[in-house]
């Protein structure tokens, strides 16, 4: 039901607000804003979708939880299509979402009303293979390294030197 209100109530208030800021400043301004802000909302969530991008990965090679930049790159995304529909609340929405502390600050409520109850990581394709529910045997391979000889790799993360 919200989101028939949404369909209807949303294109209801642009078309209101292109009544009254057109009448006010002139057709020919209110589409040249409308165009500038398309234009500057896509360079705009080109930049910062870039930034997520990078957060993103950063979060998966240091093994952290990429549950907010995920966030952040939805958001990102959704600001671009409220940018790229006409209209000024949209734009006034998408630009909005564009503020990293707007964003954080939606995260964090969201992440306040929601409840995760299991979290998994990778695949889970070796529990269809096992024989016993039970068996916690992890197949692998290891070499031993010498503290006080380590190889010349760098550190790797997963070893500390």
């Amino acid at each position: 039901m919200l989101l028939l209100l949404l369909f209807i109530g949303v294109p209801l208030l642009e078309i209101t607000l292109f009544i009254q800021i057109g009448g006010v400043i002139g057709p020919g301004w209110t589409i040249t804003i409308v165009i500038a802000t398309a234009i500057l909302g896509a360079w705009m969530v080109r930049s910062q979708g870039t930034r997520a991008m990078l957060d993103l990965r950063t979060s998966f090679s240091s093994l952290q939880d990429p549950t907010e930049p995920l966030a952040h790159g939805a958001m990102i995304l959704f600001s671009g299509a409220l940018l790229l529909t006409p209209g000024f609340f949209t734009d006034f929405i998408g630009f909005a979402l564009l503020i990293p502390g707007v964003r954080t600050g939606l995260y964090k409520y969201l992440r306040s009303r929601m409840n995760v109850q299991s979290f998994q990581m990778g695949s889970n394709s070796y529990q269809t293979h096992r024989s016993n529910p039970n068996d916690r045997v992890i197949d692998g391979e290891f070499e031993e390294i010498d503290p006080n000889n380590p190889p010349n790799d760098g550190p790797s993360g997963w070893t500390k030197h």
